[in-house]
């Protein structure tokens, strides 16, 4: 088993094995889920901004904000609803 120890600070090390078994590097973030009796350590791959353009030209018909405002708008008074 890979252990590691809690400093005073609430820090700890993250094994050598462990850190290479979840691909982590420097200054990579990693998020703690709760699991049952204990955690899992999750490594946090992508923010946000990795996303730009992963979506481009997927829409067949571009919506403008005013449309979509309006479509809201609609939803949030029923309007076109069955």
């Amino acid at each position: 088993m890979t252990t590691s120890t809690l400093t005073s600070k609430g820090q700890i090390t993250v094994p050598l094995a462990v850190r290479t078994a979840l691909g982590l590097q420097t200054g990579d973030k990693v998020d703690f889920v709760a699991d049952g009796a204990g955690f899992r350590i999750v490594p946090l791959r992508n923010d946000v901004r990795s996303l730009k353009g992963r979506f481009a030209g997927r829409a067949d018909n571009p919506v403008s904000i005013d449309e979509m405002n309006a479509a809201i708008a609609d939803s949030a008074a029923g309007v076109g609803e069955k």
